[in-house]
C-alpha cells in the first residue's frame, strides 16, 4: 500500500487537554450534546466490530471497527454532527424571536412542533460533498425549517437524490467543495439563511464547534465498547472535523494514557498532511478527485486545526487504490461489513503503516497493539459501492451475525 507519514513532532504525548481547547471541544459540551441526541426518534449506539481476522492477517493485537453506516438510517456519522447544529440554531432563532434565552427553548418542543411558525420561516444551507449535507437536510426535516444544500460538479447522482430526498433544495456548482462552500456562504448572506457548515474559517467558529460535538457521541461510544484501551487510533481527515472530535474527547477523557492519533487523508487531497508538513494551514488546490468523495477537501477548518495541530501524534496519505482493495476486502463474509469509500481510509493508513518498517517503527505498531479506527459510512451511494467492490450491499449485509 502506497503511504506517506509525517510525525507531528510538536506534540507532547504527556500532556494534558489545553485550557484554550475547552472553548472548541469539552465534556461538558459534549454530555450537553449526548442527552440531546440520544433523545432523537431512532438514536441507538453503532456496534464496534472486532476484526480478528484481518487483525492477524496484519499481525497486529485488535483492530476495532466502529461501524457507523446504521446511525439514524442516514448511512454516516455525520447524522450526528449536522443535525444537531440545525437544532442549536433553531434554539437560537425561536428564543431570539421570542426574547428569551436560549435555555428556555427545549428541543423535545421543537420536536413536537410548538414553535413551528417561527422555525418555518428559517432556511439553512450548507455545501457537502454528501453525508454533511444529508444530515443538515435530515435535521431540517426533523425540526422543521426549510433547507437547501450545495453540491460540487463531483458530487453523483445517488448523493444528491438522497439528500434531495430529505426535502432540500438542490443547487449544483462548478468547481471542487471549496468553491461550493464559497457559493453557499455568498447566497446565504445575501438570503439571509443560516450557513451549518462542518468546516470553520476566519469569523465563523461557533456552527462547526457544534456539528464537532454532536460527533463526539461516537467517540464516547466506541470508548465505552472497547473491550480495553486502544493504543492506536486511526481517523480519516477531510477538513478536519471528524479527527479533531475524536481526538479531543479522547485526550480531555484519558490524557496521558490517550492512544497515538493519526489522521489520515487520500493522497489526491491531502490539506492535513501538507498543512502539517508546513506547520501552519495550507490550501490544496484543484479537482481533489478521489473515491473518497467524504475527503475530498482543499482547505482545513481553522478550528479543527487548533486541535489537531496541538495533539495529533502523525498525519498519513493513502491511494484510491488501497481504499477500493480495502472496500472490497471488508466485504468477503468473515468480516461481512459495508464500508463506503470515506470510511476506510483510517484503516487503510493503519494496514498500510504496518507493512512498513519505518512507520512500524516511528508509530510502535507491533503483535500488541490494539487499532480503533471509525469507519465513517456505508453505502452511502450504492451504485457507486457496487462498482467498486462488484456487490450489493444488501448482499453483504445478510451476512452479518
Amino acid at each position: 500500500m502506497a503511504a506517506e507519514l509525517f510525525l507531528n513532532r510538536t506534540t507532547d504525548p504527556a500532556a494534558l487537554y489545553p485550557q484554550p481547547l475547552l472553548a472548541i471541544q469539552s465534556l461538558a459540551a459534549h454530555a450537553a450534546a449526548k442527552a440531546e441526541i440520544s433523545a432523537w426518534p431512532g438514536f441507538a449506539p453503532t456496534p464496534l466490530r472486532d476484526l480478528k481476522a484481518l487483525a492477524a492477517e496484519s499481525g497486529l493485537g485488535a483492530i476495532w471497527y466502529k461501524d457507523e453506516g446504521g446511525r439514524f438510517g442516514l448511512g454516516s456519522f455525520k447524522a450526528l454532527g449536522g443535525a444537531y447544529a440545525v437544532m442549536r440554531q433553531l434554539q437560537r432563532a425561536v428564543a431570539a424571536a421570542l426574547g428569551k434565552s436560549v435555555q428556555d427553548i427545549a428541543p423535545a418542543d421543537l420536536l413536537a412542533g410548538r414553535y413551528r411558525d417561527i422555525v418555518a420561516s428559517v432556511t439553512v444551507t450548507c455545501a457537502t460533498d454528501g453525508n454533511h449535507g444529508r444530515s443538515v437536510a435530515w435535521g431540517a426535516s426533523l425540526f422543521g425549517c426549510a433547507c437547501v444544500i450545495y453540491i460540487h460538479a463531483l458530487v453523483s447522482a445517488g448523493r444528491e437524490a438522497a439528500i434531495a430526498a430529505y426535502g432540500a433544495r438542490m443547487v449544483r456548482t462548478s468547481g471542487n467543495y471549496d468553491d461550493s462552500v464559497r457559493q453557499a456562504q455568498q447566497d446565504a448572506a445575501a438570503q439571509g439563511w443560516i450557513v451549518i457548515s462542518d468546516t470553520s474559517y476566519p469569523g465563523y467558529r461557533d456552527i462547526p464547534r457544534d456539528v464537532m460535538q454532536g460527533y463526539s457521541v461516537m467517540a464516547a461510544e466506541a470508548l465505552t465498547q472497547s473491550p480495553q484501551l486502544p493504543t492506536h487510533v486511526f481517523v480519516q481527515g477531510g477538513v478536519g472535523g471528524l479527527a479533531a472530535a475524536m481526538l479531543a474527547y479522547l485526550w480531555e477523557t484519558l490524557g496521558p494514557d490517550r492512544p497515538r492519533f493519526i489522521v489520515v487523508e487520500p493522497d489526491k487531497a491531502d490539506c492535513l498532511y501538507r498543512s502539517a508538513r508546513a506547520g501552519r494551514p495550507v490550501v490544496v488546490e484543484g479537482a481533489l478527485d478521489t473515491i473518497m468523495a467524504g475527503l475530498a477537501c482543499g482547505e482545513v477548518s481553522l478550528i479543527a486545526w487548533d486541535i489537531l495541530s496541538a495533539g495529533a501524534d502523525a498525519f498519513m496519505t493513502v491511494s484510491d487504490a488501497a481504499a477500493a482493495d480495502l472496500m472490497r476486502r471488508l466485504a468477503q463474509p468473515d468480516t461481512a461489513i459495508v464500508a463506503g469509500e470515506s470510511a476506510v481510509a483510517g484503516l487503510a493508513g493503519a494496514l498500510a503503516a504496518r507493512q512498513q518498517p519505518d512507520m512500524v517503527a516511528a508509530l510502535q505498531l507491533d503483535a500488541t497493539s490494539r487499532i480503533l479506527v471509525f469507519g465513517s459510512e456505508g453505502a452511502t451511494d450504492p451504485a457507486v459501492y457496487e462498482q467498486i467492490v462488484g456487490l450489493k450491499p444488501q448482499d453483504i449485509l445478510k451476512g452479518q451475525g
